[in-house]
């Protein structure tokens, strides 16, 4: 399946004329997570040729496809990708920590990455993944779930928990997360991780009640601690000079 992802990038590079600087797994296959018949969701950052930057109208910055044999794909332009940045994207940061990786120009990571760890802003990517955690729980919250669901939520809210302990950017293999609960918990996850490898997407699951209690305290618990955290550090000036040594390659 890499061969075949590897050449559907290199037949998006040709068709629309880009280069593409990172392409990564994205979704439950990067978190550690994958069903049978998980999708494959390809995330990439590319760069047009330079004359294509200098045009005074708006572009089409995201190119997207999906294929019959699952493979998902999105990919944004570099500059959209700054403006991101900017943000403190979390998507983006988690592309960019990615695990599994089909295509890294070396030049632009070595020139991003600084970038990324200092524009990373723990209370925006915080507060990204509380909404989110929030959003999943409620759809845990009946005596059967989707598994999936489940491993949802608990990713996002171990997530923010990992934010508000650690002050880093969190990291995308979901099994390093597990270092923030208890054995209990933990053992009842791993079970969990073993059982989600052999059912499909879909698979609802006796609601374990103990778990959801853990996931709730600690979602309230994130989202009053959230309150104080900092902002990222970034500079658009030497945003401006890394954009610039990328795009001309």
């Amino acid at each position: 399946m890499i061969s075949k992802i590897v050449e559907k990038l290199k037949e998006v590079e040709e068709k629309h004329s880009i280069e593409i600087l990172l392409a990564v797994e994205s979704g439950s296959r990067a978190w550690g997570f994958a069903s049978p018949d998980s999708d494959y969701d390809i995330r990439f950052i590319y760069r047009h040729e330079k004359d294509w930057y200098l045009s005074p109208w708006d572009k089409d910055e995201t190119i997207e496809f999906m294929t019959e044999d699952d493979l998902d794909g999105s990919g944004w332009d570099l500059r959209k990708t700054f403006h991101l940045l900017l943000k403190s994207n979390a998507a983006l940061l988690s592309w960019f920590y990615s695990p599994i990786v089909y295509v890294k120009n070396e030049r632009f990571y070595e020139l991003f990455k600084p970038l990324a760890d200092k524009c990373f802003s723990p209370i925006a990517v915080s507060y990204h993944y509380l909404s989110m955690s929030k959003k999943y729980l409620e759809a845990c919250r009946n005596d059967e779930v989707k598994l999936k669901s489940y491993f949802y939520c608990l990713r996002t809210t171990l997530t923010g928990k990992w934010i508000l302990e650690k002050g880093t950017v969190p990291p995308v293999l979901f099994s390093e997360l597990l270092v923030l609960v208890n054995d209990v918990m933990r053992n009842k996850i791993e079970n969990l991780i073993t059982l989600k490898a052999t059912k499909g997407e879909s698979y609802d699951h006796p609601n374990d009640w103990e778990l959801f209690g853990f996931l709730e305290k600690t979602i309230l618990d994130n989202e009053e601690r959230a309150k104080n955290l900092k902002g990222g550090n970034s500079d658009k000036i030497e945003m401006e000079r890394v954009f610039r040594a990328i795009a001309n390659g």
